[in-house]
């Protein structure tokens, strides 16, 4: 599952990344496998999800989320 699939207020777990090109800005921003995120907010009409990582807020474009495979926890 991708994390630009998931529902407000849902807890899960990066398990990987789809795209080489972004890894490791991802990572630098907290986006570490194995880390836990909360879907916060998403924006109406494709803006920006608004994530809980970490113990910050983070705010993702819906291309950035849709390389991050998720699993539920």
């Amino acid at each position: 599952m991708r994390l630009s699939e998931i529902k407000i207020g849902t807890k899960v777990k990066i398990k990987s990344f789809d795209s080489d090109e972004i890894t490791l800005k991802l990572m630098e921003m907290g986006c570490l496998p194995e880390e836990e995120v909360i879907v916060w907010k998403k924006a109406p009409l494709g803006g920006p999800i608004y994530l809980m990582v970490a113990g910050y807020s983070l705010s993702l474009r819906v291309d950035e989320a849709e390389c991050i495979i998720v699993e539920e926890i």
